[in-house]
């Protein structure tokens, strides 16, 4: 699933190709992945624009010059490709929206989702998502404020969006590789030790920072001839990686499972707290 980094670096270069462009087709391919009629959402759009691209969490919120809003979550398997109708990816759509000749496809929404809403709505839906982790606020002594009291794992507490948005499976491992610290580690015993805290608070700034600035790891490009996105798949220490070296130590990276997800780490140098 496309985490932080996967969907800033979209967002940036959605930001870069079609903002103030016109609208001039949409093609809806599965009514399931939007929230009202296909005729609606066309005569919506077509001839609206995009006036900025705003990302919240694990969503792009697409800013209309309607006033309306475009609420984009890619879940499991969800991808962006932007090119010509001769440049059309390979892969089954849901969703088309033609820029003027540039289509937005959007791909693997099966789980996903494509909705219409007022600012409101937009507020609503996203009203209880945790703070952003690269926030300028989200200081050391905020983070802590933020973990304070917490209870369980560390992969579940990094993950649960209502606590830190925007962290899943694949950087809730790295941040915890960078760490030091097993993801199974309680987080109430991270917090007690004010040396722990502060690596784990760092780890998770450099993971994300390093993340976006290297593109994520989604598995295609965004456009034909990019080179950055997915280009951080090739950096990734540990998630996926069963069995590999550990880029650390060279012990060998193990998958284990903590309350139904998958967890990768290196039972070598990466210890409980």
């Amino acid at each position: 699933m496309p985490e932080l980094p996967e969907m800033e670096n979209y967002r940036i270069k959605l930001s870069e190709a079609i903002l103030d462009t016109p609208i001039t087709g949409v093609q809806i391919l599965r009514d399931k992945s939007i929230n009202v009629d296909g005729v609606v959402l066309e005569k919506e759009l077509i001839g609206s624009r995009v006036v900025y691209v705003e990302r919240r969490a694990k969503h792009l919120i697409f800013h209309l010059s309607t006033g309306r809003r475009l609420l984009l979550h890619l879940m499991l398997g969800g991808l962006l490709y932007l090119g010509s109708q001769e440049q059309r990816p390979p892969r089954s759509t849901q969703i088309e929206i033609d820029f003027n000749g540039k289509i937005l496809y959007f791909i693997g929404l099966r789980l996903g989702y494509l909705h219409l809403l007022t600012a409101k709505e937009t507020e609503a839906v996203l009203a209880e998502l945790g703070p952003e982790p690269l926030d300028r606020r989200m200081t050391l002594d905020k983070f802590k404020d933020t973990l304070k009291g917490r209870r369980g794992s560390l992969k579940t507490t990094l993950v649960n969006q209502h606590i830190i948005a925007g962290i899943g499976n694949c950087y809730s491992d790295e941040i915890a590789f960078t760490a030091g610290i097993t993801p199974a580690s309680k987080v109430q015993h991270i917090m007690a030790s004010p040396e722990l805290s502060e690596r784990l608070y760092h780890a998770m700034q450099s993971v994300l920072r390093e993340a976006l600035y290297g593109g994520g790891y989604i598995e295609m490009p965004f456009t034909e001839g990019d080179t950055l996105t997915g280009a951080f798949d090739d950096k990734v220490r540990v998630y996926d990686r069963e069995g590999e070296t550990c880029p650390r130590c060279s012990g060998t990276i193990v998958r284990t499972e903590l309350n139904g997800r998958k967890v990768f780490h290196c039972p070598q140098c990466q210890h409980d707290a």
